[in-house]
């Protein structure tokens, strides 16, 4: 009988390798690298994000001495840089600076999730030195209103003389008018769930907390981040376009500025 098995060519080990190097990845894989760099271009460095990063190593520092120093130093200290009523009277500008110096309270880290949600992403969209005069403008803006409020009560009756030199130091007015000024630079469904999330925060601090300062302070930081996006959106702030990759869509940052 004639013999009909065929015969097949001898493949090389090299070959075989060759053709396993060359072969298209997948969907999956090519999603995956492509993904990767857009993630690492979210997280903050000091080239990209040095006002955030310079003021979080600075809240730290105050944070640090706050809690290990002397305490009565510390007091001495933060009396000194409360922007209370009685401090912004006699000395308004020391008392608008320093008082953001500090965090309210001996955690630090709840600061740096802020700063990295809020304060980090606007000032890869527009540069450093407008990200930091939005967070200024919230943190000056909320200051002055609220102890405008606080006067107002107690020349009307309403609380006692005492609350004008009651301490105010922190930086939530900052953080909460850089979320809303970061709201401007989003998608619909984004710049929702930001402002409700700020609403949210706001909503409870006014429900548990019957502080004053804070109970007018807050929303006024976020109404004035909005009152900004108008500003925010100009030159490098522009809306962001959608990054498609393949298998994945994320958000690009327009080109910015370096800001040294």
């Amino acid at each position: 009988m004639t013999d009909l098995s065929v015969t097949e060519p001898a493949v090389s080990d090299g070959a075989v390798r060759g053709a396993a190097v060359s072969a298209p990845a997948g969907p999956a894989a090519t999603g995956r690298a492509g993904l990767l760099p857009a993630v690492g271009r979210l997280l903050p460095t000091p080239r990209r994000n040095p006002f955030a990063l310079g003021y979080l190593a600075l809240l730290l520092g105050t944070t640090l001495f706050a809690r290990f120093g002397d305490p009565g130093l510390v007091q001495r200290l933060q009396d000194a840089s409360s922007s209370d009523a009685h401090n912004l009277l006699v000395r308004p500008v020391s008392a608008l600076l320093f008082s953001g110096l500090w965090v309210a309270g001996p955690v630090w880290m709840p600061y740096f999730w802020a700063f990295l949600a809020t304060v980090a992403p606007l000032e890869r969209r527009i540069g450093g030195r407008r990200a930091a005069g939005v967070f200024a403008a919230g943190h000056i803006t909320a200051t002055l209103v609220s102890q405008l409020v606080v006067v107002a009560a107690v020349a009307g009756g309403a609380v006692g003389s005492g609350v004008l030199d009651e301490r105010d130091i922190g930086v939530s007015y900052g953080v909460l008018t850089t979320l809303g000024a970061l709201a401007g630079l989003l998608r619909p469904p984004g710049r929702v769930v930001a402002l409700g999330a700020a609403a949210a925060l706001i909503g409870h601090q006014l429900l548990t907390d019957s502080d004053l300062v804070t109970g007018v302070g807050h929303p006024v930081a976020l109404l004035v981040g909005i009152a900004l996006w108008g500003r925010v959106r100009r030159g490098p702030g522009r809306p962001l376009r959608p990054l498609r990759l393949r298998g994945w869509s994320l958000r690009r940052t327009a080109p910015v500025r370096s800001e040294v």
